[in-house]
C-alpha cells in the first residue's frame, strides 16, 4: 500500500508530459525493454491491490481526434477508436479485468448526419465480420461477446451479424465484452418496465412481485454484474445516458485524453483511483443492499393473507407460544416460495424469448 502514493504522483506526470515518448521508446532498441519492464512493474504493483472485475468505458473523443489530426473523414477517427478498443482489451485482460462494457453507439447518435451514421454502421459490419472470421481464436480464449441495446433499431444485416456473433460466443465464460450499440440507459429502463407490465398482463407475475432485483433481470445487462469502475475519456464529466442504474455504486474516472489517444497509463491511473475508493464504495453498497433486503422482507410480511392473522389468533387461544409462531412462519415461507417461483419462471420466459429472437435472426452455430 505504501507504493500507491508513488504511483499516484508518477502516473499523472507521465500522462501530462511523456506518454508519447514512452510509446516511441517501445518501438525500438534498449529503451523499449526498459519501458516494458517498468510497465510490468507498475502492473504488478496494481495487481497487489483490488482489481475491478468489471470496467465500463465511454469511448468519447473520436470526432475531436479526427479534427485534431486533420483527418479527411470523421469515420477515420471512429476506425482508430475501434483499433484502440482492441488494444485496451488486451491491457484489461493482462491486468486481470475479466469483463468490459463499452459505449459504442448511442440511440442519440442516430440524430447525427446520415454520412456519419452510415459510416458507423459500415464500421460495425466490418468489425463484427472480422470477429466471426476470428472464431477459433475467440473460442480458444473463451471470450463471450454480448451486444446490449435495441437491435430492432439497426439495419437488418447488422442485426444478423450481431446475432451470429452472440450465438457463436454465448457459452464462453473466461472473459466478457459487452458492446452497447443502439443503447441509452433511459431506453433500457423503459424497456424493462414494459417487460414487467407484460409479465403481469400474462399472469407470470403479480404486482407485488415487482422489486428492484426483478426489474434488473429485465435489463440488457441482466447477465452482468454492475461495473466496479466507469471510465470516460475526452474531458467530458457526464455519463451521457450510459448505465445510469448500474453505475450507482461505481467508481467514476473522467480523463481528458481523447479515446484514440488512450494509453495503458490512463488505464492504470483509473484503476488506481478505484483502489483508493473501493473500500468506501463497497461499504455504501453493502448498506444499500441491506436496506433493500429489509424492505423486501417487510413486503413479504405485508403480503401474508389476512386469513393467516385470523388463524394465528385462533391458535393463540390454544397455545400462545408454539402453535402461533409455526402458523405465521409457514405463511411467510409459502408466500416467499411462491414469489421466488413466479420470478424465476418470468426470467426464464424472458431469456427464452430473447434467444428465440437471436435464433430467428441467425441460427446458432455449432459450439
Amino acid at each position: 500500500s505504501n507504493a500507491y502514493p508513488i504511483m499516484g504522483n508518477f502516473i499523472p506526470a507521465v500522462q501530462a508530459s511523456s506518454v508519447n515518448n514512452l510509446i516511441d521508446e517501445q518501438r525500438g532498441g534498449k529503451k523499449r525493454t526498459e519501458t516494458s519492464y517498468f510497465r510490468d512493474f507498475c502492473r504488478d504493483v496494481l495487481k497487489a491491490g483490488p482489481i475491478p472485475r468489471h470496467v465500463a468505458i465511454i469511448m468519447d473523443g473520436n470526432r475531436r481526434f479526427a479534427q485534431k489530426m486533420r483527418l479527411s473523414k470523421v469515420a477515420e477517427g471512429h476506425a482508430m477508436g475501434f483499433e484502440k478498443l482492441a488494444e485496451s482489451l488486451e491491457w484489461c485482460y493482462d491486468l486481470g479485468i475479466r469483463e468490459v462494457t463499452v459505449y459504442a453507439f448511442s440511440i442519440e447518435n442516430f440524430k447525427r448526419s446520415k454520412e456519419e451514421v452510415d459510416g458507423l454502421m459500415e464500421l460495425a459490419r466490418q468489425k463484427f465480420t472480422e470477429l466471426l472470421e476470428e472464431r477459433e481464436l475467440i473460442q480458444k480464449h473463451e471470450v463471450c461477446i454480448r451486444i446490449l441495446g435495441d437491435l430492432d433499431l439497426l439495419p437488418r444485416d447488422v442485426q444478423e451479424i450481431v446475432a451470429k456473433t452472440m450465438n457463436m460466443t454465448r457459452n464462453n465464460r473466461r472473459a466478457v465484452l459487452n458492446v452497447c450499440f443502439a443503447y441509452t440507459s433511459r431506453h433500457e429502463i423503459t424497456h424493462g418496465v414494459k417487460q414487467l407490465a407484460w409479465g403481469v398482463e400474462e399472469g407470470l407475475l403479480k404486482p407485488s412481485d415487482i422489486t428492484e432485483s426483478v426489474l434488473e433481470q429485465c435489463f440488457y445487462t441482466s447477465k452482468s454484474s454492475d461495473p466496479d469502475l466507469l471510465i470516460r475519456t475526452s474531458g467530458e464529466v457526464r455519463l451521457s445516458d450510459f448505465l445510469l442504474w448500474q453505475s450507482s455504486f461505481s467508481c467514476l474516472s473522467f480523463l481528458k485524453t481523447l479515446w484514440p489517444e488512450f494509453s495503458v497509463w490512463d488505464l492504470y491511473f483509473a484503476v488506481l483511483t478505484y483502489q483508493r475508493n473501493c473500500s468506501y464504495i463497497k461499504a455504501v453498497k453493502a448498506a444499500h443492499n441491506e436496506k433493500v433486503s429489509q424492505q423486501w422482507l417487510q413486503s413479504d410480511e405485508d403480503c401474508v393473507p389476512k386469513q393467516q392473522s385470523a388463524l394465528r389468533d385462533e391458535l393463540l387461544l390454544k397455545d400462545k407460544k408454539l402453535q402461533s409462531g409455526e402458523g405465521c412462519l409457514t405463511g411467510l415461507e409459502n408466500d416467499a416460495a411462491e414469489h421466488e417461483g413466479r420470478c424465476k419462471r418470468f426470467v426464464e420466459v424472458l431469456q427464452h424469448r430473447w434467444q428465440c429472437f437471436l435464433d430467428k435472426l441467425s441460427p446458432p452455430l455449432d459450439q
